[in-house]
């Protein structure tokens, strides 16, 4: 018989590892179990590659919306009684999206081979993220699959429309920059052309802000394709450089210190962690564990490294929020916040509170940087294209004066 080498968590959250006599990585993992543990990695002893059973990925193509409703309704089902096989079963007979319903079915068959549910979602990373598996597992682990499910439901519900929150701000001052650029281009190349050839029937002089707009409609038209190539190559420079370590972490920094913009990311990173970690904790993950899958959530490189740094401290024993002040990314209400709850024995709850308040703080801030923008855009918008048409109109006016003259 085979002998498996395999690393698991006690429900306490203690790492093990050891070796175990099975058929196959499912009955393994089906013993290691019934122990009370949960299994992390199971691989043959003597070979190289894992047994963990992990297929291939089929994440893309499935929405958000999408995975809230499955886990509401996968929880409602659990809550009822329902045979977990059964909840798959029906799940994947009446989902629409083809690429989720085979997720599902995939997930069904690792269930009924002996996989716990939550190794079973773990080998779709793109579908199920870490945090979604792990707080299963515990669920699984406590005999509260149903409590945690809802609370997951209810924490992407509220993860989504601060999502949406963000774009809603991000969308709107870039696209009315697209058009303004847009715009512009096209009064360049063709609406600027058929004044200059109307101007030298006229002969004269042109005053000094019209032949600058008339030579940059000369330079762009001989330059237009450069133009259009320099702004692709520095959107995909831009894109390049986010993907390496170095640039990301430059470009959070920068994104943090912007002037109109540096508030809000702070504020959504913030109700983000605090969520996040309330949620985690609440379902009874331990806390290194908890921060290790939160800063991978980050969303923003400079937030990342300060709770890894935290992670670190609280690992040697020291309290969280102590770690959490000398980064200096935390808001000092926040630290005073999370060092009461941990006096106080509530660190689950006043974190939710904490994301509760910034999840207000947020929607106050889209609020006003649209307030602010809208001026800001409409008075930038007047001043180039209003420019650009009133230097063409000079010669006009200079004419009509000559003549009235």
């Amino acid at each position: 018989m085979p002998v498996y080498v395999w690393e698991g968590r006690t429900i306490k959250g203690e790492k093990r590892k050891g070796e175990i006599e099975a058929g196959n990585p499912s009955i393994a993992s089906a013993i290691l179990r019934r122990q009370q543990i949960i299994p992390l990695s199971i691989k043959e002893k003597g070979k190289g590659l894992s047994m963990e059973i992990k297929l291939p990925s089929f994440g893309g193509g499935v929405k958000e919306k999408e995975l809230v409703v499955f886990t509401r309704q996968f929880a409602t089902m659990i809550d009822a009684g329902l045979p977990l096989v059964q909840c798959l079963d029906i799940l994947a007979s009446q989902q629409k999206n083809k690429v989720f319903q085979k997720v599902i079915y995939d997930v069904k068959a690792d269930v009924e081979g002996g996989s716990t549910f939550a190794e079973a979602l773990k080998k779709h990373p793109k579908v199920f993220s870490e945090l979604y598996v792990n707080l299963v597992a515990a669920g699984e682990v406590g005999g509260v699959l149903d409590t945690i499910l809802n609370r997951l439901s209810l924490f992407m519900e509220k993860a989504i429309k601060l999502k949406s929150k963000v774009k809603g701000a991000m969308v709107y001052p870039a696209s009315i920059l697209a058009i303004a650029i847009i715009v512009v281009i096209i009064l360049l190349t063709y609406v600027i052309p058929t004044f200059k050839q109307m101007f030298e029937g006229m002969g004269g002089a042109l005053p000094g802000p019209t032949q600058f707009v008339i030579n940059l409609s000369e330079w762009t038209q001989g330059h237009i394709l450069y133009i259009l190539g320099g702004m692709v190559l520095f959107a995909v420079a831009i894109y390049r450089i986010y993907k390496t370590e170095r640039g990301r972490k430059v470009i959070d920094t920068l994104l943090l210190k912007a002037p109109i913009f540096g508030d809000l990311i702070r504020k959504v990173s913030v109700a983000r962690f605090t969520r996040t970690l309330a949620t985690m904790i609440t379902s009874g993950v331990p806390i290194l564990e908890a921060l290790d899958i939160v800063a991978k959530t980050a969303g923003n490189k400079v937030v990342e490294e300060a709770i890894l740094t935290t992670k670190a401290h609280v690992s040697e024993g020291k309290p969280l929020a102590e770690p959490l002040e000398q980064t200096a990314v935390f808001p000092p209400m926040v630290v005073q916040m999370i060092a009461v709850g941990e006096a106080t024995g509530a660190m689950d709850a006043m974190l939710t509170k904490i994301a509760d308040f910034y999840d207000e703080e947020v929607d106050a801030a889209v609020e006003a940087l649209t307030s602010l923008l809208e001026p800001l855009l409409m008075i930038f918008l007047g001043v180039i294209i209003g420019g650009m048409v009133i230097t063409m109109y000079l010669p006009i006016f200079k004419m009509a004066g000559g003549l009235g003259g």
